[in-house]
């Protein structure tokens, strides 16, 4: 177990419609300092076929993506004992602060990239933010039941908050 600290700032401005939460970063993100570098996940492709548009590359391109689309990211946690990237493993948990992006955006509704932040932030974060979370299946490869269709098929809930 390692004690870790979220060093990565969220992406949003004042048009952020939706807010798209993970756990905590993987150590392939926290290496690259952005959120979802791990080959793997599928979430720039998932989000990507969502909006209707090429899936982003470079960090760059990913944060200009997110921001043109009205959607912010950042993790549940800021800091927490963790093995590797297993979200089981995961223990004493500190929370962010999401009060901060919701007052500066126009966030109409939060989702939870699976379980794991679902739960966390339902425990820790809902009364203080005064806004429920919507589940969506996770991106990460460690999620096998679903097929890159099927996260886009799920994902596709988003739509309706981002017009």
């Amino acid at each position: 177990m390692e004690k870790v600290k979220h060093e990565i700032p969220p992406v949003y401005d004042e048009n952020s419609k939706i807010l798209i939460l993970g756990s905590f970063p993987s150590v392939k993100s926290r290496e690259n300092q952005f959120f979802y570098h791990h080959p793997q996940n599928r979430f720039w492709k998932t989000l990507a076929a969502v909006v209707g548009c090429d899936t982003p590359i470079s960090i760059e391109e990913k944060k200009k993506f997110l921001l043109t689309n009205n959607i912010a990211v950042w993790d549940v946690i800021a800091s927490c004992e963790i093995e590797g990237s297993s979200d089981s493993s995961i223990k004493n948990v500190v929370v962010n602060d999401f009060n901060s992006i919701i007052y500066k955006s126009n966030i109409k509704q939060i989702f939870c990239n699976g379980g794991k932040s679902y739960d966390l932030y339902r425990k820790y974060c809902e009364k203080s933010t005064n806004m429920k979370a919507i589940k969506l299946p996770s991106t990460s490869p460690a999620n096998a039941r679903f097929s890159l269709d099927k996260l886009i098929s799920e994902w596709k809930i988003i739509e309706d908050y981002l017009k």
